[in-house]
């Protein structure tokens, strides 16, 4: 599967459809956007259970915002609605496969229980 590309809408039902969903928030007029490209292509090609999204920042500008989108590229990981990675500028493929097999890695029960333990916290304070 190559990459997708994601809209406002389509974004939703991607993210509730899939349990990991990477997404390249990129420009065409971004030169590390581009450099980055074929990398990401080669990651979603040999990860096929996975959902590798691209999103235009001047095409969805409110999907931009609403990530907070600063600069590009940003790569952001959602597994199970919750993002659990996001980190501006281009990956080396190296890095990006340890991103991968990070986010494959991850307990989400302990993930929640501990977003929920932070959320709990900031309600006390």
């Amino acid at each position: 599967m190559s990459t997708l590309e994601i809209t406002a809408d389509n974004f939703n039902d991607t993210v509730e459809q899939n349990a990991i969903v990477f997404l390249d928030f990129w420009a065409a007029w971004c030169g590390p956007c581009r450099n980055f490209a074929p990398v990401y292509e080669a990651a979603a090609e040999a990860n096929q259970d996975i959902v590798f999204g691209k999103i235009d920042t001047e095409a969805q500008q409110d999907l931009a915002a609403a990530f907070q989108i600063r600069s590009i590229p940003t790569i952001a990981v959602i597994r199970e609605g919750v993002m659990v990675f996001r980190e501006s500028g281009a990956l080396p493929a190296s890095a990006l496969e340890q991103v991968i097999q990070g986010v494959r890695g991850l307990d989400m029960d302990q993930v929640r229980a501990e977003i929920a333990a932070q959320q709990a916290g900031q309600a006390q304070g």
